[in-house]
């Protein structure tokens, strides 16, 4: 193929193919030249022009197939129009003289359809260059169509539409006789022609005026005529040209060849005029030529009415938003006339008028929901409301006229019944839709939006009670916070009118649909209501009798209530249980027996309201088994089992009833079958096992014998079918956009489609998938359905011999009936089979034997030559189920090779379609037949019949099963792959483009193969790279073919590819065919773009992006999509279209794009990003009453280049975005906050404003998020400000996190401020409204959440106290609500909803608290640090101490009240937290803040706020002491809430008064309680918060006295609390959660201590000084010194710690140690947490000797020995600058700590301990003598480890001279290291050994030591120091040698300052050196002569003796001490010159 790629055709090559590859060939090179021509340069073109012209008008010969032609045309056209044009005129007259050939046989078809297609795009691309000769070409073409076949009519009108796109005005000449072409077409037989001509008109009347004006009449009875008969292509194309011609008419500008053609403007009133006339007569007009007589009754053929139906929409969008908002009245009255009494002929019977409503409703919704914004739907919602008082009005008029007794005048009622029906539907939709933003609506007075819609409820009609009970609904879901207010009204409206039974039915309904709204709203309802309505509803049952005239609405009404009750779910319905299972015991007669006699006795109508009571009983226990499965218990079960026999019976007896009782049994017995079907179909079939024969008999009776003759198949056969084979059957099945009218064409012309009248008790159940309202069908159709559906269920459960009798009475009824009624029964029959196939392949059942196989199959192939195709259809799919349920290989053969045996027989269409599917279907329940030859045989039928062109069905089919097998052989198939693929793109080159359904089946079949072939496509071998580019030709092939569908299939062919292999996609010529299609009328088509849009961007979201904006800058003439890609991006488009778009699976695939274009481009695209999401939110701004656009924004919008400008209204300049819907602006609001994160995840210079605007400077394209701190700011406040709820939980999540992320910024024009204290009343007024009282809670709880507490008050920046108080006061607005306390609540939503709201106050107070005691903690610290700095911080000092004591004594104020609430909480929070078993012991009333009833719904809440109202009680209780006593309480009632110890004592027997200790005792159990019992097994979802918070408050706690006695002297308390420490550190990675555990444990062990030490000095005290050695031993261990696991605090500390130590440091362990894991000697350097865990582990370490007896003390120091020793030697490695690890200085504090243990000294541990600690220090020493490489190792720690053992220990440790002498080594090796350092720090370390009281310690060092330290000081005089480190060692060695001096005996002294004096002499420099001396012999001179001066006076004898004895000494001292006389002469001077500078210096000395 590579071959093809060259501008000029290679002939060669092309010779030497067959005919077959010929074809791709030359639509490959199309292909090419397509690409290459516009990119050309036109020298290169004229070069070959000639050549090319030739070779492609000789293509035009070789008769091309549809898409080679228009590849052929659109070369031409651009070579002339790029190259030059002289001999244009011979290629027209060459395609002319082909069509006037007088060849009229097949196989020249194509030459001439070719040439026809060539001269459109020639006229279209090169216009009116061609000048006069396009009237013969039109001539010519025009008559050619005169006698053309389908083929030709089509693409000749095609063809017209091109040419007079391309002349224009030019034209006109031809205006007329193409319009009389183009009528003929409009109504021709082919449905492709119809679709052509009206595109070729919809051409045609942008210059041709006579369209729409003169000729308008006759265009729109043209077009209602083209509706008859049509299929959806035919009607979206002809209602396209319809609505614009009649916008065009309206809307056109007087011109001056319009009043040529005495033309006037029509009125908004004809034009509708004229539509209404189609929807209301048809396509007779005026003349009732061909309607009544060929229709028989119905007036008008519905897919007129249809038709009309779109062109409403067409016309309404085409006049565009504005339009309808100011002429929406006019436009609402003629629409809702439609449907109204002055025609009545319309809605004649039931179904026509349910029909016209659903047509009506569609307009309204597609027009008022699609177009407007919500302004304008807030107006259009008023504007419904006043025609529903209007109509009201005449309501009233006609029931009061005439007294209520006699019969009114029904006409006015029925008359308004259908408009209001549409009205209310429209009005309830709207709401809906608007969300929270339609509250304003309803608070209108003056519109009265709620009074109109109850003031209809009690309307004679039940459509309209039921449709406004509807809309109420809608009202609920929309603003829950009207449910318990309207619930109640309806309830007291209920029983004030219980006599009238139009109300006890419109309120009733009205009440069910309201509950039926509680599960779409989550804050609920107050559990109290279900109480009042069961009353209410036990009441209707009860005095049902009492009252004939209500009797049977009173029994509907108790019944529905009832199953509406059961939706609120098992919390509710448990308390109603027993109420309800005695009145459903009571509804049915007890015995047989009883009912015998109850048929002989009553009339109709007593059986009337005995059917109605019994089937609305059925339906609420169906209600109550779907609803409550969770109280199905096996007792319940049982109590619902006696009714149902006798409910059956009375199934059985219901035909003799209603034969005794006439015909108005007929639907109440029908309804009551209905109900009982549904019933025991969701019944587990065990429990009605007894009724199974009575039951299946009845069933088989009502498949077989039906009441209907309504053929069912389009509502009970499509869940049957599989939903890839449904796509067989035309769009009418697909999704569309207008399914919801298209629907009733589908159903035949007895029935239009579901409604509410037909089931009231749908209106409490969920509307299905896609519908706004439920539209249940008629009772004789949903009983059919019922049936089907139990017949599946209880014949998988019936015995095997049963089934056959069941199966040959089936047969036999099919056989017995004849005609029409035949295919009723039959497709009755099969629906039920294959519903049972279903149940049985689900439980793995078999069929039975093979009689039973035998009938089936008979049943099933009768049904797949059945004539209608959806049947076929679910018969190849019951078909395979069978095969799939019998599984046996034999069998399923066998089903095969009958099909195989069919086909090769049967020529007729049926049986071969019906056959073909049933071999692909058998595939797919089989995964695949396992025979290859099998395959093959399939494959080879498949091939001949996709390849019989005379029947596009068979192909269609045949393709269709051939794309199950490609998808479902797997493997198996790779052999076929290449034919197939040949096949499947020769037919998609030669298939002509009017048969639609091949083509979408040739797109299957090639998304199969891709999908096989897989990642092999990456491949580039030639075979694959053949295969490969014969997938993209099938794909280009299919992008070309005109209908929607098959691009669908294009796309997402490529899109597959795309995944398979992204490289060979061309991504930009991809995404311009998406973008084309973004906005395309095709539903499906919309999706696939997004869907394929989405799996685009994951990988290369940038190039995406950029290609769709460089393809509109482009801007091909044909490229005008509705959005405007060219400002917003691809972006701004896709957010446009969520905004208007209303498919919901669509809407999730566009949030779902731009999600991952937003994580992969926001962080670079950061101000157009942000742009965007503000453009969304502020476009609602003037709508809210929000501050106006602010200038900046006009400013940059002003910037917008001129070419935009051109392209889009100057009023919509600002805002791209106009309106959009309150969804897309909480879409945008998420945005932002996922732009944050990304921003977090990128760069720090987002969030640190200095050095963003240092980048920005350095760089301008560089953009940072802290830039757009404002905007960011503004947008929260936008949303948390809005009307509607939803989008004020994102502002202020969006609040949330600006703050987190912001508030440390600093402001660096200001220090000590922060960036964002200037929008300290932004964020004010956006959080004031979340506190108002009529507020919801979910807002409240989130503006708690979000913005007071954690956020806003926390962070530090608000500083100024009278701004926090602001903020605070809201807060504290809240806790008055809380303090009311559950009884004052407003009873508006459920309880736990006002759970949550508490909950999160009393945790935003909790958080600000906390957060006021921490700043109070360490503002002592930066107290001192600022002390310590100067007097210029102490302004900024003043403020920190202000805002922080400040916001504690804001919250000290409320302390007292929130100590008791946080107590009551916590309380709560503990009860809830037992263990089911002890629910029986839970308080019966509920706790102080959740009620008994909603305990399931409140524990979330608590789980979320526990954790920091447990800190919060702990810090205040420890900041108290725990010394609490209200004073105006009293004692006796320190908490409201019941405390847990007396929780289960009756009040008589509680202690009246507590003590203080008693109470203290209870809260510390609480809070150690409740922490105890979460960290034990915190769930794996806990957050990282409540843990630490619980830690936390466990440390607050334990920071006091009174709790640490509390734990230190209960020791099985201390062990348990360590066992779960342990624990958690085990089980959480986190080091901050293990280090506050590892504090805790500190404190545990502390208190343990204190114990101890208490206990041991108060037996002290009681014993007296007497005899020491009777004392008892405190501590562990007692006088053995075992420890018991489990038992033992201590065991269990070094457990804990050795748990630590050996994770972080895994050499500590021993048995890890000897494993090649673990290289002795290698160090591991520790992460900073890592160091700090085992610092606090070796801290707590040292500490545990000191609760140990003596004994004990011996048995645990090894351990303890062991780990610090193990830890420093692991630890200790040479830094760099020097300094001490963390972990090293904690391992030698803690060697300290333990070395100067008191038991190291007690007698009885002291021998032990000696002997450990020699061993210890010898392990010290042995550290240098390992093999591993020395350097690392640090000598300066372990000297200091020896040092800390000299130092520390008792003199007899270390005295022993064979370790003496070790030790001494090692400081004799430090002091000859070459590492100033090293020497340094031995200096100093023998400077504190020399110092030792004990000599016995002291003087062998001294001996050893002090004569080598001389000596080195003594060779520095030769060596002076270079550098400040070697000037140190100096120092300190004079220092030591200066202590040694004085700790020396007299008789030595003087030997010492004989030695010491020369050599600090020998330091000294004289003047002249001094100048020139380097800083270190300076610093070294200064410190000899302060030591001289200091010695000199101390040792004067000596002194003089030596200055006497040198005189060189003497001279060397005079003249240093001299200078240094004379540098402070100096010095002073200069200070006195200059006193200005002395306080600087002061202040620099001051800050040393």
């Amino acid at each position: 193929m590579e071959l093809a790629h060259s501008l000029l055709l290679n002939e060669e090559v092309y010779n030497q193919l067959g005919e077959f590859q010929k074809a791709e060939f030359v639509f490959e090179w199309l292909q090419f030249l397509e690409k290459l021509l516009p990119v050309t340069s036109r020298a290169d073109i004229r070069e070959n022009q000639k050549k090319l012209v030739e070779q492609l008008t000789s293509l035009l010969n070789n008769s091309p197939g549809p898409p080679t032609r228009r590849l052929v045309a659109k070369n031409l056209a651009v070579l002339y129009s790029s190259g030059d044009t002289f001999s244009v005129y011979q290629t027209i007259d060459k395609c002319n003289e082909l069509i006037r050939s007088k060849d009229d046989s097949p196989s020249y078809l194509p030459t001439k359809l070719a040439a026809v297609v060539c001269l459109g795009y020639l006229y279209k691309k090169l216009g009116r260059i061609l000048g006069n000769s396009f009237t013969d070409t039109v001539g010519n073409v025009l008559k050619a169509m005169k006698n053309a076949e389908s083929q030709g009519r089509y693409e000749i009108m095609l063809s017209l539409q091109n040419i007079l796109n391309g002349l224009g005005a030019a034209a006109i000449p031809c205006h007329r006789d193409i319009y009389k072409a183009a009528r003929s077409c409009l109504t021709d037989r082919s449905m492709a022609v119809r679709c052509a001509a009206a595109k070729c008109l919809l051409e045609l009347q942008n210059e041709a005026v006579f369209m729409w004006s003169t000729d308008l009449d006759s265009v729109v009875t043209l077009c209602f005529k083209s509706f008859e008969g049509s299929n959806y292509d035919v009607r979206l194309a002809v209602s396209k040209l319809l609505g614009i011609v009649l916008a065009r008419a309206l809307t056109s500008k007087q011109t001056a060849a319009s009043t040529r053609h005495n033309h006037r403007r029509i009125s908004l009133e004809e034009a509708m005029e004229l539509l209404g006339t189609g929807f209301l007569r048809g396509s007779c007009g005026f003349l009732r030529a061909s309607g009544d007589m060929l229709k028989g009754t119905s007036s008008v053929s519905r897919d007129v009415r249809v038709g009309v139906t779109q062109a409403y929409v067409v016309f309404v969008s085409t006049l565009g938003a504005q339009w309808l908002e100011r002429n929406f009245s006019a436009f609402l009255s003629h629409i809702l006339d439609l449907v109204s009494q002055s025609h009545p002929k319309a809605i004649q019977s039931q179904t026509d008028a349910i029909g016209c409503r659903r047509c009506v409703s569609f307009i309204l919704r597609a027009t008022v929901g699609g177009l407007l914004g919500e302004k304008a739907q807030i107006a259009a919602a008023k504007e419904i409301c006043q025609a529903i008082w209007k109509l009201k009005k005449v309501v009233d008029a006609a029931m009061s006229d005439s007294n209520l007794e006699t019969k009114i005048s029904t006409t006015d009622v029925t008359a308004s019944q259908h408009v209001l029906v549409c009205a209310l539907q429209e009005l309830g939709s709207l709401i809906h839709g608007l969300g929270t933003t339609a509250a304003p609506l309803l608070q209108d007075s003056s519109t009265g939006a709620l009074e109109a819609v109850i003031s209809v409820i009690v309307h004679p009609s039940i459509s309209v009670r039921l449709t406004a009970a509807w809309c109420l609904r809608c009202i609920a879901v929309a603003l829950p916070s009207y449910v318990s207010p309207l619930l109640d009204r309806c309830v007291e409206r209920l029983s004030a009118l219980k006599s009238s039974p139009e109300a006890v039915t419109g309120y009733s309904f009205a009440i069910a649909a309201l509950l039926g709204a509680v599960k779409h709203c989550p804050l609920g309802i107050p559990h109290g209501k279900g109480k009042v309505i069961m009353a209410v509803a036990e009441d209707l049952l009860c005095s049902a009798s009492q009252n004939s005239h209500v009797s049977l609405q009173r029994t509907q009404a108790g019944w529905l209530l009832i199953a509406a009750l059961m939706t609120l779910g098992p919390a509710v319905v448990q308390h109603h249980l027993p109420r309800m299972l005695l009145l459903w015991k009571c509804i049915f007669p007890s015995s047989p027996k009883d009912l015998e006699t109850e048929k002989t006795r009553g009339d109709s109508f007593t059986w009337q309201v005995t059917l109605e009571g019994r089937a609305g009983a059925l339906c609420a226990i169906k209600s109550f088994v779907s609803h409550c499965a969770g109280l199905l218990t096996d007792e319940v079960v049982q109590r619902l089992l006696p009714p149902l026999p006798s409910a059956v019976d009375l199934l059985t007896q219901l035909s003799s009833i209603y034969k005794s009782y006439g015909n108005s049994l007929k639907t109440p017995s029908t309804v009551y079958r209905h109900k009982l079907y549904e019933l025991l179909s969701v019944l587990p079939p065990k429990t009605y096992e007894g009724s199974f024969c009575a039951v299946l008999k009845e069933l088989v009776a009502d498949l077989t014998v039906p009441d209907s003759q309504i053929d069912a198949s389009t509502f009970l056969l499509p869940p049957l079918c599989h939903e890839n084979d449904l796509l067989l059957l035309g769009p009418l099945l697909q999704e569309t956009d207008h399914r919801f009218i298209e629907e009733q064409l589908l159903l035949g012309n007895s029935i239009a489609g579901g409604s509410l009248e037909y089931d009231p008790y749908s209106i409490y159940e969920k509307a299905a998938k896609g519908d706004s309202v439920p539209k249940p069908l008629p009772p004789v159709l949903s009983v059919i359905s019922a049936a089907t559906r139990l017949f599946g269920v209880m014949f998988s459960h019936v015995a095997e011999s049963r089934r056959l009798q069941v199966l040959e009475q089936l047969l036999n009824s099919i056989k017995q009936t004849k005609g029409s009624r035949q295919q009723i029964v039959q497709l009755n029959v099969v629906s039920a089979f294959s519903t049972s196939l279903k149940h049985l392949a689900n439980c793995k059942g078999s069929l039975g034997p093979e009689e039973v196989r035998r009938s089936a199959l008979t049943l099933v192939m009768g049904a797949l030559e059945s004539n209608n195709p959806l049947l076929r259809c679910a018969a190849a799919e019951c078909l395979a189920r069978l095969a799939q349920v019998v599984s046996d290989s034999a069998f399923t053969a066998g089903l095969a090779q009958v099909s195989f045996d069919k086909l090769k027989s049967a020529r007729d269409v049926v049986s071969r379609t019906g056959h073909s599917l049933a071999l692909g279907c058998l595939y797919r329940y089989l995964g695949g037949i396992g025979s290859t030859q099998h395959l093959n045989a399939c494959v080879g039928v498949l091939y001949t019949l996709s390849q019989d062109s005379t029947s596009p069905d068979v192909q269609a089919w045949a393709l269709h099963s051939l794309s199950l097998i490609v998808d479902l052989a797997g493997p198996l198939y790779h052999v076929h792959v290449e034919p197939t693929l040949s096949l499947v793109l020769m037919l998609l080159l030669t298939v002509p483009p009017a048969y639609t359904e091949v083509h979408q089946s040739l797109g299957r079949c090639l998304n199969a193969l891709i999908t096989t072939l897989g990642p092999e496509l990456q491949g580039s071998s030639t075979t694959v790279s053949a295969l490969r580019t014969s997938c993209l030709l099938g794909c280009a092939a299919m992008q070309d073919n005109p209908d929607c569908l098959v691009q669908a299939e294009a796309i997402s062919c490529l899109q597959q590819l795309h995944m398979f292999a992204p490289r060979h996609v061309n991504l930009s010529s991809l995404v311009s065919s998406l973008c084309v299609n973004l906005c395309s009328s095709y539903l499906l088509l919309r999706r696939a773009v997004v869907a394929c849009l989405r799996q685009l961007v994951q990988r290369e979201a940038a190039e995406v992006s950029e290609y769709a904006v460089a393809l509109v800058k482009e801007s091909r003439e044909d490229f005008t999509p509705d959005v405007n890609i060219r400002e917003i991006g691809l972006e701004g488009a896709l957010l446009g279209l969520l905004d208007k778009e209303l498919d919901q699976r669509l809407c999730q695939d566009i949030k779902e794009t731009l999600t991952h274009m937003l994580t992969s481009m926001a962080v670079e695209k950061l101000s157009f990003w942000l742009k965007l999401c503000k453009d969304v939110l502020a476009a609602s701004a003037d709508f809210n009453t929000v501050a106006s656009v602010d200038t900046t924004q006009q400013e940059e919008t002003a910037k917008v280049d001129d070419a935009s400008i051109l392209t889009s209204d100057s009023d919509e300049r600002f805002h791209p975005f106009s309106n959009p819907r309150w969804s897309t602006r909480v879409f945008a609001a998420e945005c932002v906050c996922k732009i944050i994160s990304q921003c977090e995840n990128a760069d720090s210079a987002h969030f640190d404003i200095t050095l963003a605007q240092e980048r920005k400077q350095r760089d301008s394209r560089d953009d940072f998020l802290v830039l757009h701190l404002a905007d960011l700011i503004r947008m929260a406040f936008m949303a948390a400000t809005d009307h509607s709820d939803q989008l004020r939980l994102s502002g202020l999540q969006t609040l949330l996190i600006v703050v987190r992320k912001f508030a440390a910024v600093p402001e660096p024009e200001f220090p000590g401020h922060v960036i964002l204290e200037q929008y300290q009343a932004n964020v004010g007024a956006a959080l004031r409204p979340a506190f108002a009282p009529e507020t919801p809670p979910d807002v409240t709880a989130k503006a708690c959440q979000a913005s007071v507490c954690s956020a806003w008050i926390a962070s530090g920046v608000v500083s100024d106290l009278s701004d926090l108080r602001r903020v605070h006061q809201l807060l504290i607005s809240s806790l008055v609500k809380v303090q009311a306390g559950k009884e004052a609540q407003n009873q508006q939503y459920s309880e736990s909803a006002s759970t949550m709201e508490i909950l999160a106050i009393l945790k935003a107070w909790a958080e600000v608290y906390i957060v006021a005691v921490e700043k109070q903690k360490n503002q002592t610290d930066v107290h001192n640090h600022c002390l310590k700095t100067a007097n210029s911080a102490e302004e900024s000092y003043r403020d920190v101490t202000s805002s922080a004591s400040g916001l504690l004594d804001l919250v000290q104020a409320d302390l007292g009240t929130l100590s008791k609430l946080w107590l009551a909480a916590l309380q709560d929070f503990a009860l809830l937290t037992l263990p089911s078993e002890y629910a029986s012991q839970l308080p019966a009333e509920g706790g102080t803040f959740y009620t008994a009833e909603t305990i399931e719904n409140a524990r979330p809440h608590y789980y979320n706020s526990w954790a920091l109202i447990l800190y919060a009680t702990a810090l205040w209780l420890t900041s108290t002491g725990f010394i609490v006593i209200d004073p105006d309480e009293g004692v006796t009632n320190l908490s409201r809430p019941v405390t847990p110890t007396t929780m289960c004592q009756d009040s008589s027997t509680r202690p009246l008064v507590k003590s203080p200790e008693d109470v203290n005792t209870d809260r510390f159990h609480l809070i150690l309680g409740i922490s105890v019992e979460f960290l034990c097994s915190p769930r794996s979802d806990a957050a990282m918060e409540s843990i630490i918070a619980c830690l936390r408050a466990l440390q607050a706690l334990f920071d006091v006295p009174w709790p640490r006695s509390k734990i230190g002297g209960d020791q099985e308390l201390g062990v348990e609390l360590l066992n779960v420490l342990h624990r958690l550190i085990l089980t959480r990675e986190s080091p901050d959660i293990q280090l506050a555990a590892l504090e805790v444990v500190r404190l545990i062990l502390f208190a343990a201590q204190e114990h101890v030490r208490e206990k041991r000095r108060s037996a002290e005290v009681d014993d007296g000084a007497a005899e020491k050695e009777t004392l008892p031993e405190f501590g562990e261990g007692k006088d053995t010194g075992g420890l018991v696991p489990g038992k033992s605090l201590v065991f269990a500390t070094l457990e804990l710690c050795v748990c630590i130590l050996v994770r972080q440091l895994p050499q500590l362990n021993p048995k890890l140690t000897c494993s090649p894991a673990v290289q002795p000697g290698k160090h591991l350097l520790l992460s900073e947490d890592g160091s700090r865990l085992v610092a606090a582990a070796l801290v707590i370490l040292s500490d545990v000797p000191a609760i140990c007896s003596p004994e004990g003390s011996v048995s645990v120091l090894p351990t303890i020995l062991y780990l610090i020793i193990g830890a420093l030697k692991e630890t200790a490695v040479k830094s760099r600058d020097g300094q001490l690890p963390l972990t090293v200085a904690a391992s030698l504090q803690a060697l300290k700590g333990l070395l100067s243990s008191p038991m190291a000294r007690a007698e009885k541990s002291r021998t032990a301990w000696t002997d450990l600690l020699r061993s210890a220090l010898v392990t010290v020493l042995d550290c240098w003598d390992q093999d591993g490489p020395l350097q690392e190792l640090d000598e300066v720690s372990l000297l200091t480890a020896v040092t800390v053992f000299v130092m520390s220990t008792s003199p007899e440790v270390t005295t022993i001279e064979c370790l003496q002498k070790r030790c001494i080594e090692k400081f004799k090796i430090a002091l000859d290291s070459k590492d100033p350092l090293v020497q340094c720090k031995c200096y100093q370390l023998l400077h504190s050994i020399f110092q030792h009281p004990n000599k016995a310690v002291s003087y062998p060092f001294i001996h050893s030591l002090a004569p080598s330290i001389v000596r080195k000081l003594q060779e520095t005089e030769k060596a002076k120091p270079e550098n400040a480190a070697e000037l140190q060692v100096v120092q300190e060695g004079i220092k030591v040698v200066t202590a040694l001096t004085s700790a020396a005996e007299e008789e030595h002294r003087a030997h010492l300052v004989a030695c010491l004096l020369p050599i600090l002499i020998s330091f000294l420099l004289d003047e002249n050196a001094l100048v020139s001396a380097t800083n270190s012999a300076k610093n070294l001179h200064e410190f000899a002569l302060q030591n001289l001066m200091q010695i000199g006076p101390q040792y004067s004898s000596v002194f003089k003796k030596l200055m006497a004895s040198s005189p060189t000494l003497k001279a060397r001292l005079e003249s240093a001490v001299k200078g240094n006389q004379e540098s402070i002469k100096v010095k002073t001077a200069k200070h006195t010159k200059n006193p200005g500078k002395s306080s600087s210096i002061q202040l620099k000395t001051n800050f040393l």
